[in-house]
């Protein structure tokens, strides 16, 4: 969403707040004193706050301050990093160096930020053992949780387990 600001003689409001560049304020003025004043600076006049009675008004380098609006909303999207959801595929037969070899990838997958789903799928009667797929994911569990935690609960959907580990938080 891309805000709009009011500038110059777009403004409509007949008495303006008038703020400073480097933000001493003013106090409130007619439009066309604030304007003046603005211009004989060789800067803008723009409606920062219209909402407000009267607006406010700061007298500043319009394109000087899109341009720095525009950098901070660059900076905040590279901060605001989206968790990736990984997902890693056990069966209730699995060796033990193959569990471990899962297990590294998963440590891994937690301390690069990431989210983990771990889903133990059951084929035709390995259903009656459910107790072997919940104890894998305990064993799982137990392993990770230097680096992780539990996100919920382990969720039994017929022929899958599922339960998705969180990085832990550190602070």
């Amino acid at each position: 969403m891309e805000k709009r600001y009011r500038i110059n003689n777009q403004i409509r409001a007949s008495q303006v707040r008038v703020v400073t560049k480097d933000g001493k304020m003013i106090g409130v003025k007619p439009l066309y004193e604030a304007l003046d004043m603005a211009r004989s600076a060789g800067l803008d006049l723009v409606e920062i706050a219209p909402n407000s009675n009267p607006p406010v008004c700061k007298i500043m380098d319009y394109h000087k301050f899109l341009y720095e609006e525009e950098k901070k909303e660059k900076e905040a999207r590279k901060k605001q990093k989206e968790s990736i959801m990984k997902e890693i595929r056990l069966n209730p037969r699995i060796a033990q160096h193959d569990l471990e070899t899962k297990i590294r990838h998963i440590q891994n997958f937690l301390t690069h930020n990431h989210r983990v789903r771990v889903i133990v799928t059951f084929f035709g009667r390995e259903l009656e053992h459910k107790d072997l797929g919940e104890n894998l994911l305990n064993q799982v569990i137990e392993k990770v949780q230097a680096v992780g935690e539990m996100d919920g609960k382990i969720d039994d959907t017929g022929n899958k387990m599922i339960v998705v580990l969180k990085p832990k938080k550190t602070r």
